[in-house]
């Protein structure tokens, strides 16, 4: 039995570049201590590839009425055919090292239910990778020289114990909002929702959205509507990695740091809940961190004039 199952489903590798960095995501997989992979999909390649690395190839993932595997499915797929502790699913675009299993063993010794997650460092790798030993140390080189770490939005990868997240929407993979919604159900049910960012590096190959029709990104794609719709709206799909309750540092899960952005969307939540009856959009407005950072500015600018001395003038 393994500790962690990692699960995916791929884009098509009928694409060079996209060939390169699943292959890429794949091999780092196949190297990680006590993980068995599992991928799904009937893409062009991917049983191919499964092959490959060493991953079991998972048939009969169900699918929406466009093609795309839908979330749920995958769920419960590798739930059926895995007996690991822990389960993950992450983009297939994704390079894991051993950094993350590391976390995953710190996290299960703490606490029961949770999920964990991180921000991603953004990279541009256009060949094939070796590796040979050392790769790690090759790569962590490489992204401190030229990786870029991602905004908190956006996750590419969830690890939570087996018995979590029993009920999914059907969720079309790899479209927008099903990410922010297992943030949301975390927050939800209770359970620690830890960003393991200072603990753990996870690289992301970049890449165009030509797989997609017209090339664009899919966040205004008729499957990211509906997975928005089956997320509840979009008080929903808010949630992102500034909504972590813990983090992990130094294998130990301390409270996140207080930030401006992490504070006021701290405000944001509590205005959602006491004003629901306000559109999305106006909550929104009342909780954008520059508008209120600037309020409070000009708020001590005039607190500080009219505490000036008797005939001094305010420094400007």
């Amino acid at each position: 039995m393994s500790l962690i199952t990692l699960f995916s489903a791929p884009k098509p590798f009928a694409d060079p570049r996209i060939a390169t960095i699943q292959n890429n995501a794949l091999s780092s997989w196949s190297k990680l201590p006590d993980v068995e992979i599992f991928l799904m999909g009937e893409e062009e390649g991917i049983s191919e590839a499964a092959a490959r690395v060493g991953a079991r190839y998972l048939t009969g993932v169900w699918r929406n009425d466009r093609g795309t595997p839908l979330v749920s499915s995958m769920i419960h797929l590798a739930r059926q055919n895995s007996s690991s502790e822990m389960m993950c699913i992450v983009n297939a675009d994704m390079i894991i090292m051993r950094d993350l299993p590391e976390a995953a063993l710190n996290v299960a010794a703490c606490t029961r239910k949770y999920v964990l997650l991180s921000r991603r460092w953004d990279v541009s790798i256009d060949d094939p990778m070796d590796f040979s030993d050392g790769w790690e140390d090759h790569l962590r080189e490489r992204v401190r020289q030229c990786g870029e770490l991602h905004r908190p939005a956006g996750s590419d990868f969830f690890l939570f114990p087996r018995e979590c997240y029993a009920k999914v929407p059907d969720f079309a993979v790899g479209r927008a909002g099903w990410d922010n919604w297992m943030i949301y159900r975390a927050r939800q049910e209770g359970w620690p929702v830890i960003d393991c960012t200072p603990s753990v590096m996870v690289v992301h190959q970049n890449h165009d959205y030509g797989h997609l029709p017209g090339g664009a990104p899919h966040y205004s794609m008729p499957e990211s509507n509906e997975n928005i719709r089956l997320a509840g709206g979009d008080a929903a799909i808010r949630y992102t990695v500034l909504d972590a309750t813990h983090c992990l540092d130094a294998g130990r899960l301390v409270r996140p740091p207080i930030s401006w952005p992490r504070l006021m969307r701290g405000v944001e939540l509590v205005l959602r809940a006491v004003f629901s009856f306000l559109p999305s959009h106006t909550i929104e407005e009342l909780a954008r961190p520059k508008r209120w950072k600037k309020r409070l500015t000009r708020m001590l600018g005039k607190r500080n004039d009219k505490t000036d001395g008797p005939g001094e003038k305010a420094t400007r």
